[in-house]
């Protein structure tokens, strides 16, 4: 709720006035430039930095008074990975469940089932500082959703990750969405389209415009639609030659 931050070494706010709202149960994707405000407005959301005026409440309660409490229920995954060097995956995954508050029992099982889903079974008793970089992000997305944390915010989880590490996240983000609040930034636009059920585009710490990908496509979409027609003929040979028809339209 019109959120300002002002940082003092910058003569521009940093995010300037930006009102938004953010759903149960749906993906919201942030797209916009470095430096349009996207990580500074994540990081007020998880009390990393304090608003310079606005607010923002999460499920009712706001950052600046409830913020312990908000905490219980909140998943982060920062724009790099923040992992012990000499913990295990499986290490990682325990301590975070149990940080959350779950019992160890609790814990094992949400263990088990994470590393299935992120297709890290194999990698469980390997440290993290023995992981390729794609590894790494992987499990610093799973960390983000242990606990049944309901309001999960993902700064750019897919970068630097091979192309099927990113779909394994995706599946991921897809397959937890219901019941939870999922808020990610990303510079990919094919991303936003696939998995966001609302965009949301930042450029100089403001909103811009947010709705559903069909309906900012509707708004202000342009450009090219490819059409391929494929038609089989038959040789006096009796040879099948395929013939490519192209329609373009803008």
């Amino acid at each position: 709720q019109n959120l300002v931050k002002i940082f003092a070494n910058r003569p521009k706010p940093a995010v300037d006035g930006i009102n938004i709202t953010f759903y149960e149960g749906q993906i919201t994707a942030f797209l916009g430039h470095n430096g349009a405000g996207k990580t500074t407005t994540m990081s007020i959301l998880t009390g990393l930095f304090p608003p310079t005026s606005g607010t923002v409440l999460v499920g009712g309660l706001d950052i600046q008074t409830h913020m312990d409490s908000i905490r219980h229920r909140l998943g982060m995954c920062p724009q790099h990975n923040i992992l012990f060097n000499h913990l295990t995956v499986a290490e990682h995954i325990l301590f975070y469940s149990q940080l959350k508050g779950r019992s160890r029992e609790e814990a094992e099982q949400e263990l088990e089932t994470m590393l299935e889903d992120m297709g890290l079974t194999h990698k469980r008793n390997e440290e993290a500082q023995n992981l390729s970089g794609g590894m790494q992000r992987k499990l610093s997305v799973a960390i983000a959703f242990v606990g049944e944390a309901k309001v999960v915010v993902l700064d750019e989880p897919t970068s630097g990750v091979d192309p099927y590490s990113r779909r394994s996240i995706w599946d991921l983000l897809l397959k937890y969405r219901p019941g939870r609040t999922i808020i990610l930034s990303t510079h990919h636009m094919d991303e936003a389209d696939i998995l966001g059920d609302r965009v949301a585009i930042i450029s100089q710490g403001k909103l811009f415009c947010s709705g559903s990908p069909v309906f900012l496509k509707n708004s202000f979409g342009s450009g090219f639609y490819l059409t391929l027609v494929r038609k089989m003929r038959t040789t006096k040979m009796g040879r099948a030659t395929v013939s490519m028809s192209v329609v373009c339209l803008i």
